[in-house]
């Protein structure tokens, strides 16, 4: 399985453990990640501002991925999100498509003449791989290690885009692959509750409030070991902030926040030291200490 792998802007520079683990995870799996030598941003900084412009980037990295012959491959959802889009317009609109062609031959590009698939990291391991697969492939079982999982925004909307493959209101496909591993997923009050990354740049107090509102009902909760999720931005929210807010409510949550692929890799016997936990910010200390590691 050879698949053209789109990392985005944030990953290299902000969540090389999500990408360390999801590389590490895939050998594991028999997937082939081949990385795209000239990807271009996503486009999603400026879809709400030029939707043309958005979309003839976009348009860049579909067509590299159309020429090596694979569907596309994203671990950020928000990538996910605005590559699925694009692709999702671009496949059915033809005249648009010859416009966005038109700017990328301009450009020096080449044109995007395919119908690729841009999957999430995530959904390709519920589909293609499965949670039977992976469950028989488990060797070091997470039982009695309990984790709140965070979906986000951007990995099951529009769900015409993404063929309503999961319910965006009550998700469960994140859930199904952590149980995988023994570990029990638990559910809390507003659990599907954004980020609120989107406001970050803008209104900082406000963003970081519904953070903080959301670490607390997992402390209150009890016996919560970590919080598991797919998406960089998330991850600075909840794990590259949570200092801080603990300073501004005068509240420690001391909340480890593991990527996906960094749970799955140790459930399946891959070393920590593989999975990238060394750049984790909070360190799963009580989460490894319960499994032996």
């Amino acid at each position: 399985m050879k698949l053209a792998l789109f990392t985005g802007c944030t990953i290299p520079a902000r969540a090389l453990n999500y990408e360390i683990s999801a590389r590490r995870l895939a050998d594991a799996l028999g997937i082939e990640m081949v990385d795209i030598k000239n990807a271009s941003c996503c486009g999603m900084p400026v879809r709400n501002i030029n939707r043309i412009a958005s979309l003839t980037m976009s348009a860049n990295t579909l067509a590299q991925a159309d020429e090596m012959g694979m569907d596309l491959m994203t671990l950020c959802s928000a990538c996910n999100a605005t590559l699925a889009e694009a692709a999702h317009e671009l496949n059915h609109d033809k005249e648009l498509r010859k416009q966005i062609n038109k700017n990328l031959v301009s450009a020096g590009g080449k044109p995007y003449n395919g119908d690729r698939k841009v999957w999430h990291f995530t959904r390709y391991l519920y589909q293609e791989i499965g949670s039977d697969k992976i469950a028989s492939l488990v060797k070091h079982p997470l039982n009695g290690i309990s984790v709140v999982a965070h979906a986000g925004c951007h990995y099951l909307k529009p769900t015409k885009t993404f063929e309503c493959f999961d319910d965006p209101e009550v998700p469960s496909t994140l859930d199904q692959l952590i149980q995988t591993t023994g570990a029990k997923s638990v559910k809390i009050i507003n659990r599907n509750e954004c980020c609120s990354g989107g406001i970050l740049g803008i209104k900082e107090s406000t963003s970081l409030k519904v953070v903080g509102g959301k670490l607390k009902r997992i402390k209150d909760r009890g016996g919560v070991d970590a919080m598991v999720l797919h998406c960089p931005f998330c991850n600075i929210q909840y794990e590259g902030n949570q200092k801080k807010i603990e300073r501004e409510v005068g509240e420690v949550f001391d909340l480890p926040v593991l990527y996906l692929p960094q749970l799955l890799g140790l459930a399946l016997g891959i070393d920590e030291k593989d999975l990238g936990f060394s750049l984790n910010r909070i360190k799963p200390k009580v989460l490894l200490e319960k499994m032996g590691a």
